[in-house]
């Protein structure tokens, strides 16, 4: 098959790319940088030209109260662009508890991304996945001053990219979902226990402090990012860190 990978230069576009061209489909990997324009919508005619299947894995610039409008206009252009195409399946990528937690605009935003596919002419699926274990280097900075790192005990249940990229890439390649499929890691930590395991294992003497109200995931109620029951990558955090 030929597929369109919209933001496929990116960390899971670049490697859904990989995963398609190895499993023998025609993967073309678009971006701002090679002329497809997501806002604009210049170049996206173009780019989903004979696409049997568009992967939208573009991602908003901010996780703030920005993202929504991003995801509204990029969706709506790539929307319409699919269809005077004729594209035959449209997958995006979203969170696992997304609608979840309307205190986060950027899930606000993803939800936004969701609605907009699934009210479309165009059959679909969506991958959810749990948080990526590549952006706990990031998750710990938001929050650290001096010695310390606080963070919240948010269950957490971190999938490694190159897992979450060939879920993707799986989906892509079969038949549309006309649904949503959970992928999430194996295990599942309190965040603040997760960035302990992070500076240990890199020999940072740094000490995580639990706050209930530290970061972004402090807005997070519950367990709703976890999911026990979706399909269970293989990579375990330990093995991912070493």
């Amino acid at each position: 098959m030929k597929i369109a990978v919209m933001g496929g230069t990116g960390l899971i576009g670049s490697q859904v790319v990989k995963d398609l061209r190895a499993a023998g489909h025609e993967a073309v990997p678009h971006s701002k940088s090679t002329g497809a324009d997501v806002l604009s919508g210049q170049g996206l005619d173009e780019a989903v030209a004979g696409a049997d299947v568009v992967v939208n894995l573009t991602n908003s610039p901010t996780f703030d109260e920005a993202s929504p409008a991003f995801f509204q206009t990029s969706m709506e252009n790539l929307l319409a662009a699919a269809r005077k195409g004729g594209v035959g399946h449209f997958v995006i990528l979203s969170i696992v508890g997304v609608d979840q937690v309307p205190e986060l605009a950027y899930y606000q935003a993803k939800v936004v991304q969701e609605h907009l596919l699934e009210a479309g002419q165009i059959p679909y699926s969506i991958v959810r996945a749990t948080q990526f274990m590549d952006f706990m280097e990031a998750v710990l900075s938001w929050t650290a001053e001096g010695d310390t790192v606080r963070l919240p005990a948010t269950p957490i249940q971190p999938i490694a990219s190159a897992d979450v990229a060939a879920a993707v890439a799986e989906v892509a390649a079969g038949a549309p979902l006309n649904g949503i499929r959970n992928v999430a890691g194996p295990e599942i930590f309190p965040l603040d226990e997760l960035g302990r395991i992070t500076l240990s294992h890199k020999g940072d003497p740094r000490t995580v402090v639990t706050d209930p109200t530290a970061g972004m995931f402090a807005a997070v109620k519950g367990d709703v990012l976890t999911d026990p029951d979706a399909h269970l990558a293989p990579t375990h955090y330990t093995d991912w860190l070493s």
